[in-house]
């Protein structure tokens, strides 16, 4: 929950995400808005794999652009990002990259925000205090 930062995003354009694929492996991936062919002319994805062990074509693709999360009180669940996978399962989020946030008064601008380990701190001088983002947990879900 982010307490004297009005909103929180993401500074560059998306995630590390691992995939559970048929519970056989489990690969770190960074899905990007770049689209990449898949084969026998099915179209594009944002991310186009092929297991080594079934032979079988696996693709996600990015439904709608990345959120902004809003200061909420009390915090609510929202989503964040819409992936559609075909194929493959999503198992971890992971939070690693940069982030960025807005004071919730002074529109102060923190960037290079590391949520790796839930949590941030960082001291806001106009209003001299101190604002945080806390208690961070990503969930996914099925649709």
């Amino acid at each position: 929950m982010p307490r004297g930062s009005s909103e929180l995003g993401l500074s560059q354009p998306l995630r590390k995400i691992l995939l559970d694929f048929d519970q056989i492996e489990t690969v770190a991936l960074t899905l990007s808005q770049e689209q990449n062919e898949q084969s026998g002319s099915r179209g594009e994805a944002n991310f186009v794999w092929r297991c080594k062990n079934c032979k079988r074509e696996h693709s996600a693709n990015i439904m709608d652009a990345p959120k902004v999360y809003p200061q909420q009180d009390p915090a609510k669940a929202m989503n964040v990002i819409t992936i559609d996978c075909r194929g493959l399962e999503f198992v971890e989020f992971r939070a690693d990259g940069d982030w960025k946030a807005v004071g919730l008064e002074s529109g102060t601008k923190f960037a290079a925000i590391d949520l790796t380990d839930g949590e941030w701190f960082d001291y806001d001088e106009k209003p001299g205090e101190e604002v945080s983002i806390v208690n961070v947990k990503w969930e996914i879900r099925r649709a």
